[in-house]
């Protein structure tokens, strides 16, 4: 592990590649969220309504779903250096699609394949896992993943200005497809620039990455139901998408993918009983243990945090326009001011983690998101513009922070799995913006973020009752099977 001094100013070592990662996740949201702040030009050129619009916030969130848990298991086999250049790579190809698409259905497929590129983000909590210590990994984790949220913001604020640059009615596709030029662009740099480890370091690999491994039989239970929820959000999408909601899928389709949705998941659970076969017949020996409580935690209190943040952002700029009145370049601007946060908050959320404690510091930020959202349920057009802001601001603060304390976290569980923990962590999030995302869609705005501080409020019992702060050290066996105590509190 490398020792130089925590310098942000500095791009050399541990630092270099601290700055490789937030940029690569930063591109990956300008990507993932181009669509957001020109929804209004999109529906006009496409000829949709506004409410039809939403279906792409919907179907945008849905694949890094299972993307995620995927990505996390192959960061741990492969690396996150090959791995993260591969998804930008990728991620590329769906955007230009989504540029040239000429209807509402053709752009809902186009952006149903975009999710790819949101799995990104779960390949740099391992890799700045593996150059920081315990001391300060949350400080780290938190600028890597604040600083490459701030992406969202960054395309509110950039994309409508780009597309009215270009101007016609084309001009929101000019404004898309460079944000595809720039990813595909940014993945050649971190391949070539990118070290998985710090010179000397060991990268360890689970035993089986096809799989999550897991301690007990309690954890394989507790394993198989979280992957519920994840199955089931998918399944209510595509019934959103059938006739008895936006009808863009026949009901023939939404048959055949919820056949899909049902094998894979028998699979699912028969591959990682079969993965756990030895934890089946005896625990592992203590000090290979990790307890996966933990996972179940903190995925549940990224659900309302991360989960409430894609929702949010994906549907804000819009929010602001149909309450305030506001045109897209300032719709835009507005709602930028909830990523924003980002910049600041989300690495706080990892610094307070660090110097406080991570329990204190999650059920603190978490009562806060709670408290934020039914502020911001209460919002009307008869409210000033700027004291809705200012709300708005505020209860950004508490969920980007909550995020950052999540993942300071999240690293210090099992190291060797670490891509597969922030994987299903990650995807955690993802269906919490799909199940919001489908709560807006039925109820309004204000029943949405009502709904959200409600959930809050569960994962801040659930932490208070079952998480443990991460103390001592953890034990990972080498390629030699040569056991190394790694510090994590």
């Amino acid at each position: 592990m490398s020792v130089d001094k925590f310098r942000l100013g500095s791009f050399r070592g541990r630092m270099r590649t601290l700055h490789l990662a937030w940029l690569a996740f930063f591109l990956s949201f300008v990507v993932w969220f181009n669509a957001a702040p020109l929804l209004q030009a999109i529906a006009a050129s496409l000829g949709v309504s506004q409410e039809e619009i939403l279906v792409l916030a919907m179907v945008n969130v849905a694949l890094a779903v299972p993307a995620r848990v995927v990505v996390g298991m192959l960061t741990d086999r492969y690396g996150p250096r090959r791995v993260y250049s591969l998804l930008l790579a990728l991620g590329a190809l769906p955007c230009f699609w989504f540029a040239l698409a000429d209807s509402l259905r053709e752009a809902a497929l186009a952006r149903f394949f975009m999710g790819i590129v949101g799995a990104g983000f779960v390949v740099g909590i391992r890799l700045v896992g593996e150059w920081f210590g315990h001391h300060e990994l949350g400080t780290a984790e938190g600028i890597y993943g604040g600083w490459g949220n701030f992406g969202s913001a960054a395309a509110a604020l950039a994309l409508p200005a780009l597309a009215l640059w270009v101007g016609g009615e084309n001009g929101w596709r000019w404004a898309v497809a460079c944000t595809g030029v720039l990813s595909l662009g940014y993945a050649l740099v971190f391949h070539t620039l990118v070290r998985d480890t710090p010179s000397g370091a060991t990268y360890f690999k689970p035993r089986r990455a096809s799989a999550m491994e897991v301690s007990s039989v309690g954890d394989l239970l507790l394993l198989l139901v979280m992957k519920l929820p994840m199955y089931l959000c998918l399944g209510v999408l595509a019934w959103r998408l059938s006739p008895a909601g936006f009808g863009l899928i026949g009901a023939a389709a939404l048959q055949a993918i919820l056949v899909g949705l049902a094998i894979l998941l028998v699979v699912d659970f028969r591959h990682v009983w079969r993965c756990n076969a030895a934890v089946r017949r005896a625990p592992l020996p203590e000090l290979q243990r990790y307890r996966f409580k933990q996972v179940a935690i903190l995925g549940l209190l990224y659900f309302t945090t991360f989960g409430s943040e894609l929702a949010v952002v994906s549907v804000l700029p819009l929010f602001f326009a149909n309450t305030f009145g506001l045109g897209p370049v300032q719709a835009g601007a507005i709602a930028a001011s909830f990523a924003f946060m980002n910049l600041v908050a989300r690495p706080m959320g990892g610094w307070l983690s660090d110097r406080h404690g991570r329990k204190r510091t999650l059920l603190r930020l978490v009562a806060g998101v709670a408290l934020g959202y039914a502020a911001m349920s209460l919002i009307t057009a008869q409210w000033s513009l700027w004291l809705a802001v200012g709300v708005v601001v505020g209860c950004s603060f508490f969920v980007q922070a909550g995020a950052g304390a999540v993942f300071a976290t999240v690293p210090l569980i099992k190291r060797s799995q670490t891509g597969q923990i922030a994987g299903m962590t990650g995807a955690y999030g993802n269906v919490g913006a799909v199940l919001y995302l489908l709560v807006l869609t039925f109820f309004g705005y204000a029943a949405f973020f009502m709904v959200i501080a409600l959930t809050a409020l569960v994962g801040y019992g659930l932490a208070l009752v079952f998480m443990d702060e991460p103390r001592g050290v953890i034990a990972e066996l080498d390629a030699n099977g040569n056991v190394e105590l790694i510090k994590v509190g």
